[in-house]
């Protein structure tokens, strides 16, 4: 299997929280609202829905990348 990186561009993210309603074991909302990579889960935490997360921000602001 390959491995997953997962990120946030902060720049991009609008805190829609698609991410964190999708994925919550991999994607939180920071105090502001903006989306956040849960601490050690950069590797998508085996979290079958990371991809669909992605697929789900409105401003496309997470990057998921395969090994």
């Amino acid at each position: 299997m390959s491995a997953l990186r997962v990120s946030i561009d902060s720049d991009v993210c609008i805190g829609a929280g698609q991410c964190a309603l999708t994925a919550p074991s991999v994607f939180d909302q920071d105090d502001d609202g903006f989306g956040l990579v849960r601490p050690g889960r950069e590797d998508g935490g085996g979290d079958a829905l990371v991809k669909e997360a992605a697929r789900a921000c409105p401003v496309q602001a997470i990057t998921v990348e395969e090994d």
